[in-house]
Formats: C-alpha cells, sequence, structure tokens
C-alpha cells in the first residue's frame, strides 16, 4: 500500500520560508516520478516542481524558479520542497503526488490526473 504524508505547512509571512515534507511508503522516492502540486482557493491545482532523481530530470514552475527547491533523502525515503522568499501568492494548499516514472514524463509531470498517489495535503499561507 502507498502513502504520501506531507507535513511543514504553516502561515508565514512574505519574504518568510517554509520547507514541507512527504514521507512516502510502499514505493521509492528514488526510483518514482515525484511532484508537488499546489490548489488555491477558486483556482485549479498546478503543478510546482515534479523531479525524477534516478535519471537527474528536474521540472518547475516558473514562477518559482530560484525561490523553491525540490530534494530527498533516501534514508527516510522522503521528498522535501524548501521554499524561499514567499509571496502572498504561493498561498495554497500543497501536495506530493507520486507516479511510476514511464517515457515522456517530461510531457506531462504537471498533469494531476497521470499521479494515482497523493498525500492529504498541508497548508500554506503567505502574508503580505
Amino acid at each position: 500500500q502507498v502513502q504520501l504524508v506531507e507535513s511543514g505547512g504553516g502561515s508565514v509571512p512574505a519574504g518568510g520560508s517554509l520547507r514541507l515534507s512527504c514521507a512516502v511508503s510502499g514505493i521509492t522516492v528514488r526510483s518514482s516520478c515525484m511532484t508537488w502540486f499546489r490548489q488555491a482557493p477558486g483556482k485549479e491545482r498546478e503543478g510546482v516542481q515534479g523531479f525524477y532523481t534516478g535519471g537527474d530530470i528536474e521540472y518547475y514552475r516558473h514562477s518559482v524558479q530560484g525561490r523553491f527547491f525540490i530534494s530527498q533523502d533516501d534514508t527516510r525515503n522522503t521528498m522535501y520542497l524548501q521554499m524561499n522568499s514567499l509571496k502572498p501568492e504561493d498561498t495554497a494548499m500543497y501536495y506530493c503526488a507520486a507516479a511510476r516514472c514511464v517515457r515522456g514524463w517530461g510531457d506531462f509531470w504537471d498533469v494531476g490526473s497521470k499521479y494515482p498517489y497523493w498525500g492529504q495535503g498541508t497548508q500554506v499561507t503567505v502574508s503580505s
């Protein structure tokens, strides 16, 4: 049984930082395609940053470039999202998602329907 459990969300002022964690069981982070998504109230879900460590492949949303960084801890089978210089527009529920990597994943890394495994989400609120 695959489980993803996010943590680390919270409320911070603009310019602050948070680190989200996604603890994974049932699959290996290193051998999976892992992506952070977010959804703000009244808006569609969007991919934030995705990676496949086994192939050293990473994708990210342009608006988070240089501010968000994805990493993993193989010993803990956990994925992280370090978020710096947070902006009010980053306010959303953040979800981690996992899928078995397939050829062409880069063409749909930010398509939520391609991921069968999801966490419950963690709220990030950035005040101006």
